[in-house]
């Protein structure tokens, strides 16, 4: 009776360590960093496309736009000086090729304000 109580101890405590080394090994593979890179360099790609196409667009003060860009999505953030900017700056970064969407976050701040 007590040698079926130590097996059956023993293949508990055996099925708990391989549970536990298996749980700590988790799912992670080498090719995230890779993936993680190449995404913000898309990113960073799409931020650049975003800001050269509000820059050469007519009638936006872009020097106090911020311009972030994630899997696509962009979000347009800081002031310019009057609400017709505001509209026409989400139009322009819609317009981007790998825009997906537009989150406007733009605030009017006269000048000399």
């Amino acid at each position: 009776m007590k040698a079926i109580q130590a097996i059956r101890l023993a293949g508990g405590a055996l099925i708990v360590a391989f549970s536990v080394s298996a749980w700590a090994q988790g799912n992670d593979t080498g090719a995230a960093p890779a993936t993680s890179q190449s995404s913000k360099q898309a990113n960073h790609a799409l931020e650049k496309k975003v800001r050269a196409a509000l820059d050469h667009a007519k009638d936006i003060k872009v020097e106090n736009i911020l311009v972030r860009a994630r899997g696509g999505a962009v979000t347009l953030e800081g002031t310019v000086p009057d609400s017709s900017q505001v509209d026409k700056a989400a139009q322009v970064a819609q317009g981007v090729a790998g825009v997906t969407s537009v989150k406007n976050a733009l605030t009017i701040k006269e000048p000399g304000q």
